[in-house]
């Protein structure tokens, strides 16, 4: 896979989804979801002109960025896959942003090891799938408010993760409802878009997308 390549046809699909919603692509945040790859193909994602990359597990991120740490201060990460509550202290080291908060407790927890302000967005179960994590949609405003509450943290936005179909417009209406949740609650940042329903994300509002395959390829690992 040319990763060059991949980011270049990427940022063209963006431009045009932007071209028929109306919005500016420097709205956008593209973050390079590097799970399963190893320090090299983020390294060459960033000599291509990526800033944002995004890690799934604390443990392989440590090590990866540990790596990497000649890259700071141009390259942020963002914790993108589900944190469990006893990795909280170490991701709050590691990461620049994290998306998948999912609980009030994880973000105390969050608030407690963070040492500096530490943006977050909270994850909302949009579709209500029992198998993934988050807020229910009903439960967010309440959740926001009592995030905000906590020291050490600013919330960003929200996130979610779309149910897998094989037709990205069956999708749209799980991103057009935390778009209008997040605009009910006054927030600035919507997490939401991977590769197989980036654009239709991207119609529907999202301001940060997340990417892996389509940049890197199919996983190693």
């Amino acid at each position: 896979m040319d990763i060059e390549v991949n980011i270049q046809e990427i940022h063209r699909r963006i431009a045009r989804a932007c071209e028929r919603s109306h919005r500016l692509p420097g709205e956008i945040t593209l973050v390079a979801v590097a799970k399963g790859f190893d320090a090299s193909a983020v390294r060459a994602a960033f000599d291509c002109g990526m800033r944002d990359f995004g890690e799934n597990r604390v443990q392989e991120a440590e090590k990866k960025i540990a790596q990497l740490s000649d890259l700071k201060p141009d390259i942020t990460w963002h914790m993108v896959g589900h944190l469990q509550s006893n990795k909280a202290r170490t991701a709050a080291e590691l990461f620049d942003i994290i998306h998948s908060v999912d609980s009030v407790r994880l973000a105390g927890i969050l608030s407690q090891r963070a040492e500096q302000t530490l943006p977050v967005l909270l994850e909302v179960n949009v579709s209500g799938e029992t198998s993934k994590s988050g807020f229910a949609a009903d439960e967010i405003a309440g959740a926001v408010e009592e995030v905000r509450q906590l020291p050490n943290l600013e919330v960003m936005g929200l996130m979610t993760i779309a149910p897998l179909t094989a037709n990205p417009e069956d999708i749209r209406p799980v991103f057009r409802k935390l778009r209008e949740l997040r605009d009910y609650l006054g927030l600035e940042q919507l997490s939401m878009g991977m590769t197989d329903d980036f654009e239709v994300a991207v119609e529907e509002g999202a301001t940060v997308l997340r990417i892996g395959r389509a940049i890197f390829g199919d996983r190693r690992s």
